[in-house]
């Protein structure tokens, strides 16, 4: 049996299949994915005024945080330590500031960004027990580069607890295949050209039981031409220039989701050294040329 779900959640959408003997069981398999995914969902979001996260921008402080939280702020720690800041949570006011881009059509002030690029830095979240602060006032933070992929990784464990061993979970992007198909093939994977919406320009990999992440300035931008989007470089305070699409293939989907942000504003000259730091062997990154870049090129190539 082959049960599909579709629903919005975390402002895009969640895609899942299941495939089992059962269809009773896959039914009830997805809905437990779902309630898992939604609860983080709502644990995570900066979009709910009484999540413990939008908590914390608020407050600069936050106790008795759930271990969830704990657990993602402590990977997206580690993330931004090894990318050198080049993937960092507390981007949230820069991305902020080059969304009002979109109502007025005119480029945040330099010196506006100058000053918020004084409470951008990771090393202002401390994680100490069950408690994360920031240690400098103004400071905010947002893990929609991470946690998409770590809620994903969760409703893939939800579907594994309840031996459901064939199943695709993806939300905008991120995805997470474990098994394989109703037909017993591998699962079949479309990564879209950035430049195109032709379904017949797409990459495909065959693939199970991995994550894999896609970053691209065509999924939230803010002029026409592209060239402002919502992936902000931390380091300078501006979108990441040069890079079209990031897909990163991983063993979990939060870490393969951080990585493509870190790789994607690394850009066409820094992403492989990046990677490398990471721990990160498949990467396939598209510069705004239209030139692709493979990393491993015999194992990423044999996979496509």
């Amino acid at each position: 049996e082959v049960v599909r779900h579709t629903q919005q959640m975390m402002g895009t959408i969640v895609n899942l299949v299941v495939c089992g003997e059962d269809e009773d069981h896959c039914r009830a398999g997805i809905r437990a994915c779902i309630e898992r995914m939604e609860g983080l969902s709502r644990m995570m979001s900066t979009y709910v005024p009484d999540s413990p996260i939008s908590e914390l921008n608020r407050y600069g402080s936050l106790e008795n945080a759930p271990p969830e939280l704990i657990d993602v702020f402590t990977l997206a720690l580690e993330l931004s330590t090894l990318t050198n800041g080049a993937f960092d949570p507390t981007v949230m006011p820069l991305v902020g500031l080059f969304k009002e881009v979109r109502k007025t059509g005119v480029l945040p002030d330099g010196q506006k960004v100058k000053e918020i690029l004084q409470v951008v830095d990771y090393r202002h979240i401390v994680v100490e027990d069950r408690t994360v602060k920031f240690s400098r006032p103004g400071v905010t933070a947002t893990l929609d580069a991470v946690a998409k992929g770590y809620i994903v990784d969760e409703g893939i464990k939800v579907l594994l607890e309840m031996d459901l061993t064939n199943a695709f979970v993806e939300a905008g992007g991120d995805l997470m295949v474990v098994g394989h198909r109703y037909d017993g093939k591998p699962w079949k994977i479309g990564i879209r050209n950035p430049r195109s919406d032709d379904l017949k320009k797409m990459t495909t990999l065959e693939m199970s039981d991995r994550a894999i992440a896609t970053s691209g300035d065509y999924m939230q931008y803010f002029t026409e031409d592209k060239k402002v989007h919502h992936i902000i470089d931390p380091r300078t305070g501006y979108p990441a220039q040069g890079t079209a699409s990031v897909t990163v293939l991983h063993s979990t989907a939060s870490t393969a989701d951080a990585a493509a942000t870190a790789l994607f504003i690394a850009g066409p000259g820094e992403w492989h050294r990046l990677a490398q730091q990471m721990g990160i062997r498949y990467v396939m990154l598209t510069d705004t040329e239209g030139r692709v870049y493979v990393c491993t090129y015999p194992t990423m190539m044999g996979l496509i």
